[in-house]
């Protein structure tokens, strides 16, 4: 396995460079989040092996709250058996590893639906704004039929750079084939909440009638999930029962 330590801001710099061909004939998994989603995306796009966004090495430090992230890793990694994502009971935005006796966590208000429906496909995604980064490049995965986006952004982007980036994708021609869109919870210091997320994404005309649920445990807040990128999931957006289920990782 190869985990990345942390994020940072030039993974994506690094991807002219690689030699796809020595990476598909040597397997490996990948696990990282941040800005590492590029090189994760482009791994799959390159080669079709499936990778991981998931806890840096880093976050195996975290001495509080880690429980639920070490059960998802294992859960995604450690077995091929399909796992619902189910909420974590608090999550916490503390930079932690300044002080691991002053953390502040806050109760998980649990799944939240922006479009009602179901979907089942396959899981391109991560960080949203490295995502856009790599955007009309060969190193972005092409949305084929059934493509679900897992999406999520950092504390240096604000309601209005969401908007933007999402819009990036929503401009490529083939964003026609995403069935559905589960995104991450954003950091206090992005200022996006969920009434203002629930508007921008009904201002997309494009997006009307594709499900989409909002609030699930990945991205830059802790705990996180980990899920693959190239692999497949079943997403339930129901008021009453709400689902996420990954399939085949």
């Amino acid at each position: 396995m190869i985990q990345t330590v942390i994020g940072g801001f030039n993974s994506g710099e690094l991807l002219q460079h690689l030699n796809y061909d020595l990476i598909r004939r040597n397997p490996k998994v990948l696990v990282g989040y941040s800005d590492i989603t590029s090189l994760a995306n482009a791994i799959y796009a390159k080669t079709g092996l499936v990778t991981y966004s998931g806890p840096h090495f880093f976050d195996f430090g975290e001495k509080q709250g880690f429980e639920y992230t070490m059960e998802y890793f294992r859960k995604c990694l450690f077995s091929s058996d399909p796992f619902d994502v189910l909420p974590s009971e608090k999550w916490s935005n503390d930079r932690w590893g300044l002080a691991q006796d002053k953390r502040t966590f806050f109760p998980n208000e649990g799944l939240i639906i922006a479009n009602k429906g179901e979907a089942k496909g396959r899981i391109i995604g991560g960080n949203l704004v490295t995502l856009t980064s790599i955007n009309g490049s060969p190193f972005f995965p092409p949305l084929k039929r059934d493509t679900v986006l897992f999406l999520e952004e950092d504390r240096g982007e604000d309601l209005y750079t969401f908007n933007r980036n999402l819009n990036s994708l929503i401009l490529r021609p083939d964003f026609q084939n995403v069935v559905g869109i589960v995104i991450g919870r954003f950091e206090q210091e992005s200022g996006i909440t969920t009434q203002r997320l629930l508007e921008v994404l009904k201002y997309h005309r494009e997006l009307n009638g594709i499900p989409i649920i909002y609030g699930v445990d990945f991205g830059h807040t802790t705990p996180k999930i980990t899920f693959p990128i190239g692999g497949t999931c079943r997403l339930v957006a129901d008021p009453n029962k709400p689902a996420l289920t990954i399939i085949e990782h």
